[in-house]
């Protein structure tokens, strides 16, 4: 039995559910939205699993489903060397998000990665710590500055709302994921560097770890993979 994890909630899950009918494949939810089985239809030996966007890299990594549909961001941050755990079999071609470095907007001197480089460096000589940046994603953004040797700077863990850390004075930027810079521009913040850290979108991916790969093999041909 192929086990294939997708969101549980929300748009995602509803963008999930019209891809793979797109392709024959009808998903559902088995029953009240508090519960995580679904029904599929048009596919044998397949079950559907409703997890968390943020739960589906660690079952497949563990082996615990075969497929499973998450954001290219959750992958690469949660899962260190995600090639020797994951397969992508496709990118759907919706949930798009950058990841993306931002500051106060009424920095006027910051407008390229260069210039962040040096307002870190001379804020640490001013203040005596690191220039403070708020993030979820501490593997991607310190991977990122790191190829770009941006040295002076700390990452601080952000759980809840991001945007507003800069506010209430507990950093000074931050790295986070915005599809439509809506909410930056709402807390008077700015996109720096001409590309973000990351570009990412809903995608499928196999566990190579689930075993039944004949069976993943066939499935992926049916959705004319």
């Amino acid at each position: 039995m192929i086990r294939l994890g997708v969101p549980s909630k929300g748009r995602l899950m509803e963008q999930c559910f019209d891809w793979f009918a797109a392709r024959g494949v009808r998903l559902s939810r088995a029953g009240s939205e508090r519960e995580y089985a679904g029904r599929v239809e048009g596919a044998e030996n397949v079950a559907l699993v409703l997890l968390s966007a943020g739960e589906i890299p660690r079952e497949l990594m563990a082996g615990r489903i075969h497929l499973g549909v998450t954001g290219t961001d959750l992958i690469r941050e949660k899962l260190a060397g995600w090639r020797g755990h994951v397969e992508e079999l496709a990118p759907m071609g919706f949930g798009h998000a950058d990841l993306i470095l931002a500051v106060p907007a009424c920095w006027s001197d910051c407008e390229t990665l260069d210039d962040f480089a040096t307002i870190a460096r001379d804020f640490r000589a001013e203040h005596g710590f690191r220039l403070r940046i708020a993030t979820k994603y501490h593997r991607l953004v310190r991977a990122w500055l790191s190829a770009e040797e941006v040295a002076d700077y700390q990452l601080v863990d952000s759980q809840g709302a991001t945007e507003g850390t800069v506010a209430n004075l507990t950093a000074e930027a931050i790295a986070d994921i915005t599809s439509s810079g809506e909410t930056l521009r709402a807390n008077h913040l700015k996109i720096i560097g001409e590309e973000p850290i990351l570009r990412s979108q809903a995608t499928l991916l196999r566990s190579l770890s689930a075993g039944d790969a004949a069976a993943v093999r066939d499935f992926a041909v049916r959705l004319g993979l």
